[in-house]
């Protein structure tokens, strides 16, 4: 217990002497978490501009013009030419236009059938939906209108009408995330993604520090800077990058308490603030971020070890970052990933604490539905801490 203690110590006296370290383990998860979800605090992309090409001039275009002004998605404006909306959509100036074709009312009227072409910019995927979504509603509406009115000439009923026209009705519930909006699906994934990444990128400088700092000490080589070098208290000597189990213990558990306080932070209060799934299943989710935190915490001081370089640790974890996010599961399905990455993608604590996260936080999951995520992670820091254990054991045995 004294050596779990006096390492704790060490490592938390450490952490907060140097400045890099105070930047990771906590201004840059606050940073990211009041600034990160900004952007989508909209949810839905709305008032996209558009264009609309009326060139039948008539009753009918106008009327899908108003409908289309109407919507919540478009911010409509008029062009006179399709070659115009094609050079406001080059230009950047609309990201989609509708053209509305000459004698389109003449056609409706003979039981022709009318088409109205809607051109969007696919390379903006979100956006190319929401055109094409705020197009179909306004001339979805309009036809509908139109196809009942000829129903009620014929002397349909109106009720019977409805249900000649739409004799299968589709009901669409999006589930756990009623307004389907974006940053309700990205931001509370991405949340762990930061705390994962700033952690073992303050864990892996750290312990790598250490390591640096010992290595030179053997070698006779030019000892790095104070700063660069945390000590243990009362002691000028750079800190011993070995050590028991015991003391593993209390480095791991000193570096996890920022990051699971700031992961309480994000979902207790932040999330809730800025109108984000949050606290589904209160102690569950501590439990969640307290095994996640560790889980990093183990794999980062492992990390840290293996390069033995303060530098190293922080190229390689940057360069990880956006793998990492990509085998999420949130910007491509899980599913359409190659199986080699389904399978490799569950050695990165964030995977199973980004599931257990979403299905507490917005599913409404009990503990015993999130049973093989907190598991996975259990698993993962335990591995993480025996391999730190039986490297720090060779280290010590290597010293001698």
């Amino acid at each position: 217990m004294r050596t779990l203690l006096r390492e704790w110590l060490a490592t938390w006296r450490a952490s907060f002497t140097d400045a890099g370290m105070v930047l990771l383990l906590v201004l840059a998860p606050l940073l990211y978490g009041f600034f990160y979800p900004w952007p989508y605090s909209t949810e839905v992309a709305q008032r996209v501009p558009v264009a609309v090409v009326d060139l039948d001039h008539s009753g009918l275009s106008r009327q899908i013009t108003r409908f289309a002004q109407a919507s919540p998605r478009l911010q409509v404006q008029r062009l006179a030419s399709e070659a115009e909306a094609r050079q406001a959509l080059w230009d950047g100036r609309i990201v989609g236009y509708a053209v509305l074709p000459r004698d389109l009312k003449r056609d409706v009227l003979r039981g022709r059938q009318a088409v109205v072409p809607v051109a969007a910019n696919g390379s903006y995927l979100l956006l190319n939906k929401t055109v094409l979504y705020g197009f179909a509603e306004a001339v979805g509406t309009v036809s509908a209108g139109i196809e009942l009115r000829q129903l009620g000439a014929r002397g349909v009923p109106p009720e019977i009408a409805n249900a000649l026209r739409d004799p299968v009705p589709l009901q669409a519930v999006a589930q756990f995330n009623p307004t389907e909006g974006y940053g309700s699906s990205l931001v509370p994934a991405v949340a762990m993604l930061i705390l994962q990444q700033t952690l073992l990128m303050a864990a892996g400088m750290l312990i790598g520090t250490w390591a640096e700092a010992e290595t030179a000490g053997s070698n006779g080589g030019e000892p790095v800077s104070e700063s660069q070098k945390p000590s243990a208290p009362g002691n000028t000597e750079p800190h011993a990058v070995s050590t028991s189990p015991a003391g593993w213990a209390g480095r791991v558990i000193a570096l996890a308490i920022p990051n699971a306080l700031l992961g309480a932070f994000y979902f207790g209060w932040l999330f809730q603030w800025q109108g984000y799934g949050h606290g589904g299943n209160v102690p569950a989710s501590v439990l969640l971020i307290a095994l996640f935190s560790l889980a990093c915490s183990a794999l980062g001081c492992l990390l840290g070890l293996l390069l033995r370089n303060r530098e190293r640790a922080m190229q390689l974890l940057l360069f990880g970052a956006l793998p990492l996010f990509f085998l999420s599961g949130h910007p491509w399905p899980v599913s359409a990933l190659p199986e080699l990455l389904q399978v490799l993608r569950w050695l990165s604590p964030s995977t199973p604490a980004i599931e257990a996260s979403i299905r507490l936080n917005q599913m409404g999951a009990s503990l015993h539905d999130v049973a093989p995520h907190l598991l996975a992670l259990l698993g993962l820091g335990s591995a993480g801490f025996a391999l730190l254990a039986w490297m720090g054991r060779r280290g010590k045995a290597a010293a001698r």
